[in-house]
């Protein structure tokens, strides 16, 4: 039985990790449970799933669960992240925290030669270079729940041997593909997302296809390719996952259901496949797949990412900061929709390539980007 452990407990990833694992009792066991603020379905967990040890950012919070679980093991605060995700007593855990967060704890979870299933895209983004250097020198091994990155994953199983000509990187288009985008999008236009529910920060990036910037810099790190052999490609129904072509011209495709938990229970019982409860799909009603290219003068963002990843050093980790302050603008409704990628180009445009060889180093950095974002773009804002 392995035990997990999963950081980022009750967000949707999370929630999708712990039905994967209800549906196989016998197969998992969860030991650690690091949520947030949501301390009424923490609880909910805690009661179902038992873990040894659990996480919450609030002390307050965390002394309400200490007082009515005494055989859990609570920790809080910035200490408390740093003291959790330096246990060992795990065989896999599931990095899912929102934003520059993941960053310190699958660190270090990968500097003890930790198994870890990466669902935090800015882990890779920020902090690719020193992550896969320190997993390979610890042994740790880095696998994905993102479905596209899982879809090549599952491509690649057997074929590591075979040269890659390049991986096409699969796409829904968000809400506004076939739409113009204007700086009267509001908040509830992007957060309608056409095939997946995800949580509002991924929504919001997948409508501007910052999203699948990140995983373009994800795939260049955990496939060891260069940007240029990454394409990304329109497939509004979001059946086709992700595909890799090779050499001889073979292009081997992922299809199958708009569902995380197919990439979650890959992760957790790999190279194995589980069975599952999802209605599986049916060739015979897909009518069609259809392919197509993305406008990169129209999804700026984007266009970014693979700025950011060429030009590498510093420029991911302002990409990343710049967007992550921006995207809770938008949310807040300080900020129009469009000034999310001219902020962040903005932003890439101010500093001078810099080499950051640390993870104290990357947080810094994250933070002075993410102060002068505020400052440049947030300072005396009202809401729209």
């Amino acid at each position: 039985m392995k035990k997990i452990a999963i950081f980022g407990s009750t967000g949707s990833i999370g929630e999708s990790t712990l039905n994967v694992i209800r549906e196989n009792p016998d197969l998992f066991k969860v030991v650690t449970l690091v949520a947030g603020n949501n301390i009424e379905k923490l609880i909910k967990q805690i009661e179902e799933f038992e873990p040894t040890n659990v996480y919450i950012i609030e002390k307050a919070n965390a002394e309400k669960i200490k007082e009515r679980y005494k055989n859990v093991k609570i920790f809080y605060g910035k200490q408390g992240m740093e003291e959790i995700s330096q246990l060992i007593d795990f065989d896999i855990a599931v990095s899912a925290l929102v934003g520059i967060a993941g960053l310190k704890p699958t660190y270090n979870m990968i500097k003890n030669g930790k198994t870890v299933a990466l669902a935090n895209k800015e882990v890779l983004v920020a902090g690719g270079d020193l992550i896969m250097k320190t997993a390979k020198e610890n042994g740790a091994k880095l696998l994905t729940v993102d479905s596209e990155h899982s879809a090549i994953m599952q491509c690649l199983n057997g074929e590591m041997n075979n040269p890659i000509d390049k991986i096409l990187l699969t796409a829904s288009g968000g809400p506004f593909f076939d739409k113009e985008i204007t700086n009267k999008i509001t908040v509830e236009d992007a957060l309608n997302h056409p095939t997946w529910n995800m949580g509002k920060k991924v929504t919001i990036d997948s409508s501007t296809m910052m999203n699948k910037g990140f995983e373009v810099i994800e795939a260049k790190w955990l496939f060891d390719i260069e940007p240029s052999q990454i394409e990304v490609v329109i497939h509004r129904k979001s059946l086709v996952h992700s595909m890799v072509q090779f050499k001889d011209g073979t292009i081997m495709a992922n299809i199958g259901p708009k569902s995380m938990q197919i990439p979650i229970a890959y992760a957790l019982n790999y190279p194995y496949r589980l069975s599952n409860n999802i209605e599986k799909l049916d060739l015979f009603d897909v009518t069609d797949l259809k392919f197509e290219k993305p406008d990169l003068s129209k999804f700026k963002c984007l266009e970014l990412a693979y700025t950011a990843i060429q030009k590498g050093g510093c420029y991911p980790i302002i990409l990343n900061a710049a967007n992550e302050v921006l995207v809770e603008a938008f949310l807040n409704k300080k900020i129009k929709y469009t000034d999310i990628a001219d902020g962040i180009e903005k932003m890439m445009e101010m500093y001078e390539k810099r080499e950051l060889k640390t993870i104290d180093e990357i947080l810094e950095f994250d933070m002075v980007v993410k102060d002068k974002t505020r400052s440049m773009f947030l300072s005396g804002t009202q809401p729209h």
